[in-house]
């Protein structure tokens, strides 16, 4: 049986203004209407996602960040659970999938360069990439949510 499998981003719903978040929003919409029996598995933003945010944005030794809110997920948490939904039948909506807990981006930017040994200075702001509209728990998973074991700081301590 064909079976299409989505990697989506948890909260797209929530946040307008966001260009790569509206793409994922049609995204879904052209997969849910289409002839294939589908399974959309929204996650939340990955372990290095971050330091490739300050990466964006860094100048002269300076990158702005957004102080979200983010419950990040190991990538290979997220290809296990997308290796489990392919072989298995369609869902339609999967429950949302994030890492054990909640960090602040910013002190996940500053941790994850230290431990790449990336000298960067970071300027918190809502004037950079991502604006208030992700504040607070937008981008956070729902109640239901199915929670990989990969926690941040075991991650982290690979990044050496």
């Amino acid at each position: 049986m064909r079976h299409h499998v989505l990697l989506s981003i948890v909260g797209i719903a929530e946040v307008e203004g966001n260009a790569h978040y509206a793409g994922k929003r049609e995204q879904e919409r052209l997969v849910a209407a289409g002839p294939v029996p589908w399974t959309i598995v929204p996650a939340t933003q990955f372990h290095d996602f971050a330091a490739m945010v300050t990466s964006w944005t860094e100048q002269d030794g300076a990158a702005t960040i957004a102080p979200l809110l983010v419950q990040p997920i190991a990538p290979a948490d997220v290809a296990e659970i997308l290796a489990e939904v392919a072989v298995g039948p369609p869902q339609g909506r999967h429950a949302d999938v994030a890492g054990p807990e909640p960090q602040d981006l910013v002190d996940m930017a500053r941790r994850t360069n230290a431990a790449r040994g990336h000298d960067v200075r970071l300027v918190p702001t809502w004037a950079g990439l991502f604006g208030t509209e992700m504040a607070g728990d937008v981008l956070l998973p729902a109640p239901d949510a199915r929670i990989a074991p990969t926690t941040f700081e075991e991650w982290l301590a690979t990044q050496g």
